[in-house]
């Protein structure tokens, strides 16, 4: 049993209530159930969650981009809440799972971005993931009458209509390779700030 739930019981032991909350503690996540519910942590704190002395902390952040807790105006680090899931992340990847830095880098980045960029595949070729046409349910509710869904099927959109479509669907393109490289930006600028 962890020493957090231990003293839970010790505390007050055969009450309802602490017995309900030990037990919900550890049905939740490991990094769930340890990270208090505060919206700033001091690093000395965030040390205590996570097991680890402050100099490696300092040395993560060098390393991880993703892991960039703001400063106060005293200088001194606040980390918020998904600061210190990604130290506790990143210390399952160094630690449980033996992964090395640049491989733990690797396996975030790809976690962070989605499934489908952590298999390899290029970026440079956008295809719909989703569907443009309405679930069954949908469909079912607000599909025209048969006489208008007959006129409906029966014209083709024009050539001008086909231009726009296709215009339409370039410049999304481009808005989703933008926010991409924006991501990136993000990162270095970051990574920047720290030094």
């Amino acid at each position: 049993m962890r020493p957090e739930f231990a003293l839970a019981l010790k505390s007050r032991p055969g009450d309802p209530q602490t017995t309900f909350l030990s037990l919900f503690s550890m049905s939740m996540s490991p990094s769930a159930a340890a990270i208090p519910e505060k919206l700033f942590f001091k690093i000395g704190e965030v040390c205590d969650i996570a097991g680890v002395q402050a100099h490696v902390l300092r040395y993560w952040e060098t390393e991880f981009p993703m892991l960039a807790p703001q400063k106060n105006r005293a200088g001194q680090r606040t980390y918020r809440r998904r600061d210190v899931e990604m130290a506790l992340r990143i210390k399952e990847l160094l630690y449980d799972e033996q992964y090395t830095i640049a491989g733990a880098k690797k396996k975030l980045a790809g976690e962070l971005r989605g499934p489908n960029r952590e298999s390899g595949q290029s970026t440079t070729p956008k295809t719909p993931t989703r569907s443009l046409q309405p679930p069954p349910s949908l469909a079912a509710r607000f599909s025209a009458p048969p006489s208008q869904a007959t006129a409906a099927t029966s014209s083709a959109p024009t050539d001008d209509q086909r231009a726009t479509f296709r215009q339409i669907a370039k410049e999304l393109r481009e808005i989703l390779d933008l926010l991409d490289k924006g991501e990136a930006d993000l990162a270095a600028t970051r990574t920047k700030r720290k030094s």
